[in-house]
């Protein structure tokens, strides 16, 4: 049976989208208009997709041990993550699991990141070089 890594469930507010728009200078306004978001077929505000990616690869880089222990990571964004105006937000879990470990050193993990029970994240990999 493949290694299941403990699981990360991440908090996401809408103070953290102005925020990570500061920090990326990604002001779009789905990412902060319900009205705008909600006009281009949205169900409301959005997280960022690099914002979701960031995320999971902060869950790989806590399992991996350090930053700078993650060799390759990769994604791709399947579904948005809603992010209602309330104080709670809403949660992005990231969960993991080790697909392979090489004679090298190197492991090979497929990552779950959900919202609201539905995978926000597809064919999402890392490989970690372990301390």
């Amino acid at each position: 049976m493949a290694e299941e890594l403990p699981t990360h469930t991440f908090r996401v507010t809408r103070a953290d989208l102005v925020r990570y728009a500061g920090a990326s200078g990604d002001f779009n306004t789905i990412h902060w208009s319900d009205r705008i978001a909600e006009s281009v077929g949205l169900p409301g505000v959005i997280a960022h997709g690099m914002y979701t990616m960031a995320l999971a690869g902060r869950a790989v880089a806590d399992w991996a041990g350090a930053p700078d222990a993650v060799v390759e990571y990769g994604v791709r964004f399947t579904r948005p993550v809603p992010v209602p105006d309330t104080d709670e937000g809403t949660e992005v879990v990231v969960s993991g699991v080790v697909k392979e470990v090489t004679d090298d050193g190197l492991t090979k993990i497929d990552i779950t990141a959900t919202c609201n029970g539905e995978k926000v994240l597809a064919m999402a990999r890392a490989t970690v070089r372990k301390r």
